[in-house]
């Protein structure tokens, strides 16, 4: 986006901020995103084929969804949506919830934003939902995200073997979780 982001840091920081995702955001990239076996190659989403119709419903459906909070992921300098960071669905019971990331744009990656979005979530998780843990689940070849999650403080708390079909073979499922306790900002 090239103009100035009118919602500009809900969640802010250094490099990027955090916003809501809006179903304008769902253009020809996003489409990109969804269907690049190359992007989508660690996602449960790769599927199932999509359309910008079927992209524009999810979204719709997500921003009415209170037991998530699904956001944009946007570059400071140029306003411009590199992915989305989804956490939920929140078990209030428990005061738990997953985090889900996708960096759409190639060229953003290992530059350290999935790092900071995660970074920036795992705050709002803690600090403004009161929740007590948040997990991920990575395939094991996701070294990224995997590399992402760890550098923020989360911890391999277990493996579930041959768990998931990714590139033509079962790959390991890394679990990984994080306790308010054990945040170090």
């Amino acid at each position: 986006m090239a103009k100035k982001d009118r919602f500009f840091g809900f969640l802010e920081g250094e490099r990027i901020y955090l916003r809501e995702v809006r179903v304008e955001d769902v253009n020809e990239a996003y489409y990109r995103w969804m269907n690049d076996s190359s992007i989508n190659q660690f996602l449960e989403s790769r599927f199932f084929p999509h359309t910008l119709e079927t992209l524009r419903d999810y979204v719709s459906k997500k921003m009415g969804d209170e037991s998530s909070v699904f956001l944009a992921i946007v570059l400071k300098k140029g306003h411009r949506h590199i992915g989305n960071i989804k956490i939920g669905p929140i078990n209030t019971a428990h005061r738990i919830a997953d985090i889900g990331i996708l960096l759409g744009e190639k060229d953003c990656w290992g530059k350290g934003y999935a790092t900071e979005a995660v970074r920036l979530l795992v705050g709002y998780a803690f600090d403004t939902l009161n929740l007590h843990k948040v997990t991920a689940g990575c395939y094991a070849p996701n070294k990224g995200s995997i590399k992402a999650f760890k550098k923020v403080g989360f911890v391999e708390e277990g493996l579930r073997k041959q768990h998931c079909y990714c590139g033509g073979e079962y790959v390991d499922d890394v679990l990984l979780g994080l306790c308010r306790t054990d945040w170090k900002r």
